[in-house]
């Protein structure tokens, strides 16, 4: 029954072609076909059956499509399917030319063609990689402004998820990152984003871009090691300014390799809030990815002792040396100055003196030239205590074996009255 709707279709818009002024050309000869019209089309693909032999619906609802960007803005189905128009026998081919989207978004197009989903289509022949259509739609394409937008700011991590969030496809397409959806849902920009629907909540595309999306080794990717700072600045703009005059700030710009970043800290998917018990202990573990001796140290005191408990109502890094503002102990800026470490004793000590402020919280036993006394009392405890342990284990030694002898003489003796009294008549 579609069959035959399809030829009649065809008919009538070859019939209609005839009819047309300037069908035949001077002297009989045929002039190129006309392309079909909009309602040409639809009069096959507005058919819920239609579809191909492999039976994928070709259906093409003509609401939709007159509620999409295209439609209203009047675009021809031949201005995409480009070879219809060249086209003189209906039904058509099965098999078209993909609709080139360049030919009118031509800067958009050379955008994805630099970006890390089109190098993949390109080089690995990874067919999983994001096509314009598999974020935009095809005949059902919205503004981004429209919330029923694929790529509304409010849709995006969705439309992201159908494949950075489905494991096979993560699987197919070899993405190391694995399933970053999940992780950012999670994450105090995904609940901001998902639960309060706050539209100043970062989405994906806040941080990657949207069409030259770019891979982090990528001196130009917004999400390179460098220019993470510059990229969570466009939000947190006060954070980032006082980070580009802290020793970590300098030292990236400075092209260190080793300077931490946002993400090294936050992480880049999983942020999560800042205030939160958890995060505060967790974060202790991070600064000690760098700073080994000082971790080192700060867990044999008081303060590192009882984080290890779980605790942290004691002072932990940040509360000593601050977060993005963190600089040399010789900077008078620094919280743990000669100028400023009182005060900053002061925040949970509320007596301390200028002679609390000179215990050493990183004190090291092992450090001669950085703490002198507490090296050479380190030592006069170990030899006390070597000297203690010696002395008592020769003692107890010594005294085992004289107890040992004790009981053996003890039964020699009981044996030798037992002889004696059986020898008595």
């Amino acid at each position: 029954m579609i069959r035959f709707r399809h030829l009649l279709s065809s008919a009538a818009l070859v019939l209609g072609c005839l009819a047309t002024p300037g069908w035949a050309g001077p002297l009989g000869q045929a002039s190129a076909p006309k392309p079909p019209s909009n309602d040409d089309c639809l009069a096959c693909h507005s058919d819920p059956g239609a579809a191909r032999a492999n039976g994928r619906l070709v259906t093409v609802k003509p609401e939709q499509f007159g509620g999409s960007v295209h439609g209203q803005a009047g675009v021809a189905c031949v201005d995409c399917h480009a070879d219809l128009g060249k086209t003189a026998e209906f039904p058509h081919a099965e098999k078209l030319a993909p609709a080139q989207c360049a030919t009118c978004h031509d800067k958009t197009v050379a955008s994805y063609d630099h970006g890390v989903h089109a190098q993949a289509r390109r080089s690995r022949a990874n067919l999983t990689a994001a096509t314009c259509a598999d974020c935009h739609g095809s005949h059902d394409i919205k503004p981004a402004a429209d919330p029923e937008s694929r790529t509304h700011h409010l849709m995006l991590l969705e439309t992201c998820g159908r494949c950075h969030g489905d494991e096979a496809i993560i699987k197919r397409g070899n993405i190391a990152i694995g399933n970053v959806v999940d992780l950012f849902r999670d994450s105090i920009h995904g609940r901001a984003l998902i639960r309060s629907g706050l539209s100043v909540a970062p989405t994906c595309t806040d941080c990657h871009n949207s069409h030259d999306i770019l891979r982090k080794t990528d001196a130009a990717s917004r999400v390179f090691r460098k220019t993470i700072p510059a990229t969570c600045g466009h939000c947190h703009e006060g954070i980032v300014r006082d980070y580009w005059t802290s020793i970590h700030g300098q030292q990236v710009h400075n092209n260190s390799p080793l300077a931490p970043v946002c993400t090294s800290c936050h992480t880049a998917h999983a942020i999560k809030r800042a205030d939160v018990e958890g995060w505060k202990l967790d974060v202790i573990n991070e600064c000690g990815t760098c700073h080994e001796e000082s971790i080192k140290t700060y867990r044999d005191t008081f303060h590192g002792q009882v984080t290890a408990l779980g605790y942290s109502r004691v002072a932990l890094c940040a509360d000593c040396h601050g977060s993005h503002t963190i600089v040399p102990k010789s900077d008078p800026r620094s919280l743990v100055s000669s100028a400023r470490v009182v005060g900053t004793c002061k925040k949970c000590h509320a007596g301390a003196t200028s002679s609390f402020a000179r215990y050493d919280p990183h004190g090291d036993p092992d450090n001669r030239e950085r703490n002198p006394f507490l090296f050479y009392t380190s030592k006069f405890m170990r030899m006390l205590l070597f000297g203690v342990f010696a002395f008592f284990g020769i003692h107890t030694s010594l005294w085992f074996g004289r107890e040992a002898q004790i009981k053996t003489t003890r039964r020699w003796r009981q044996r030798s009255r037992a002889t004696r009294k059986g020898d008595r008549p």
